[in-house]
């Protein structure tokens, strides 16, 4: 009997006691951040702004390397599953990051847009516009977790009309993806 599992990195097709990987990605395809160190929580000047938390809420710098081959475009995403919402939250999404992208200055997500590169469109977060919301977590909830993705695309642009949620994003980001890599952070609010 054969059963697909989905992940968003790969597929695996298991046959008994085989077991296929079918890569979605290119192997050396990574995200890093200057501005988000390795064990170490998200800095206060990333933190949103709001909802009694009071951050910088600017974006963090990111980077990424080694696409995927064909890959035409880019979007990058912030999530936290770990918010009380039964659905996570979304901090930013942004699309239609061009091909020769490799990476997004600190304050890039600023809600005008005006640092990211030309044709980029931000879609409405849950915090209710687009741009960077940075982590807010409810008081004494623990540490939680921001993903940070890049995916890479395999088309010039994705048609989003300008109220498109985070949802709607996600699955035409996943629907057109050739692979992505991963970034995840910790924040805590005591």
């Amino acid at each position: 009997m054969a059963r697909s599992v989905f992940n968003q990195n790969f597929i695996v097709l298991a046959l008994a006691s085989t077991v296929l990987v079918s890569p979605g990605w290119a192997a050396g395809f990574a995200l890093s951040s200057k501005d988000l160190a390795p064990g170490a929580p998200i800095a206060q000047r990333f933190v949103f702004k709001g909802f009694g938390c009071d951050g910088g809420n600017l974006s963090p710098a990111l980077e990424w390397h080694d696409p995927p081959s064909g890959t035409r475009s880019y979007a990058l995403t912030v999530f936290d599953p770990d918010a009380p919402t039964g659905s996570g939250w979304w901090h930013w999404v942004v699309v239609n990051l061009p091909a020769d992208a490799a990476g997004l200055p600190t304050g890039a997500g600023a809600a005008s847009g005006a640092d990211l590169p030309s044709g980029s469109q931000q879609v409405r977060t849950d915090f209710g516009s687009p741009g960077y919301g940075g982590p807010c977590p409810p008081p004494g909830h623990g540490p939680h977790r921001y993903v940070f993705t890049v995916y890479a695309l395999k088309v010039p642009k994705l048609e989003l009309p300008a109220d498109a949620t985070a949802a709607l994003a996600g699955f035409m980001i996943n629907a057109n993806s050739l692979g992505s890599a991963t970034l995840t952070r910790t924040y805590e609010r005591k």
